[in-house]
């Protein structure tokens, strides 16, 4: 599991240069699915159909973008200024090294004026910040452009016997866990037709998880995403890594399909906290359950800690059993699901 998650964190595309990733996303589903595309927009679809005619549709769902930035000038001395693509914490952005996506991948770091320069108590803002290629002037306006991507650095990996860090673990760790389902389920003899999608553009407005659930019009959908975990300067609304995954309730989220996900947790001794949100959960959840005549939704998630930064860092058992509870659920799903219903 833990290879991976590494593997997926590893992989480079934020939100609207996806392209990057997907062939090599869509090339490892095909292992474990019977047809695999990539739509329009540039979602990965794939499908492990059951051996009935007309089987209900379970979509899972997660994204594959990240956040990260965007060149806006090339100065006259080559230093690249850039804008954000998705929540950047501009806070954590000094210092940080980058790799720049021109004519070929660059290497870089995000310079600051030293603190004894700057005005007391003052932070720095991202139309301050710019990016340090180390390269001349002329060789940078040759190989990058105006813009063109850049990424936050690959960081630590293993992080002691039982966590992992890195960037881009939002949500790329749950496109793992999905990855980790379908080839749970490769040979078994299931009832419905189970849709894996690795959704692009959700960190600049849900875009993927809205298309692709149209696309599909499933009779049921569970998105999978991360929630924060606790650290020593936030508790609130946050979850204990490594005690499982996490199951929210409110009006964004299906109740029965939510309680059966509760109950299948519950039968096969699978950790699940519950979360609570009174609005939009800030995931495709939120555009998933009103796609066509409304899809029946529930959100599963993976706490993390450092969210949005390069060193986002999670529980690998708390992947596992996301993973565990997916499958078991699939496993158990017979008939017509008449237990949908209102």
């Amino acid at each position: 599991m833990r290879k991976l998650i590494r593997k997926l964190s590893d992989m480079r595309g934020i939100s609207g240069f996806e392209y990057r990733l997907t062939d090599q996303i869509a090339d490892m589903f095909k292992k474990y699915c019977d047809d695999v595309k990539i739509d329009s927009l540039g979602s990965v679809i794939a499908v492990k159909r059951s051996n009935k005619p007309n089987a209900p549709k379970l979509m899972i769902e997660a994204h594959c973008d990240e956040i990260g930035l965007i060149v806006t000038s090339i100065t006259d001395e080559g230093y690249l200024t850039f804008a954000n693509v998705g929540g950047v914490d501009e806070r954590t952005l000094p210092s940080t090294e980058v790799t720049v996506h021109g004519k070929e991948d660059l290497w870089g770091v995000i310079g600051i004026k030293p603190n004894y320069l700057l005005e007391q108590g003052k932070t720095a803002k991202l139309k301050e910040l710019a990016v340090d290629t180390g390269l001349s002037t002329e060789k940078v306006k040759e190989l990058v452009a105006v813009g063109d991507s850049i990424t936050l650095a690959q960081s630590v990996g293993r992080l002691g016997k039982k966590q992992f860090s890195g960037k881009s673990l939002d949500d790329r760790a749950s496109v793992s866990a999905i990855m980790r389902v379908m080839k749970n389920i490769k040979d078994l003899d299931i009832d419905i037709d189970v849709y894996a999608v690795a959704a692009v553009q959700e960190e600049v407005g849900c875009r993927g998880g809205k298309t692709t659930a149209y696309g599909i019009n499933p009779d049921m959908a569970v998105a999978i995403d991360v929630c924060h975990g606790i650290t020593p300067d936030n508790s609130d609304n946050a979850f204990e890594v490594g005690t499982g995954t996490v199951l929210s309730v409110g009006p964004n989220l299906h109740p029965k399909l939510t309680d059966e996900l509760f109950a299948v947790s519950k039968r096969h001794g699978i950790k699940v906290s519950t979360d609570v949100d009174g609005g939009n959960t800030g995931t495709d959840a939120w555009e998933i359950q009103v796609a066509c005549d409304g899809v029946p939704t529930a959100l599963i998630s993976i706490p993390l800690k450092y969210m949005h930064t390069s060193v986002e860092t999670l529980a690998v058992s708390d992947v596992k059993a996301t993973v565990n509870l997916l499958t078991e659920f699939i496993k158990e799903q017979r008939g017509e699901l008449q237990w949908l219903n209102f």
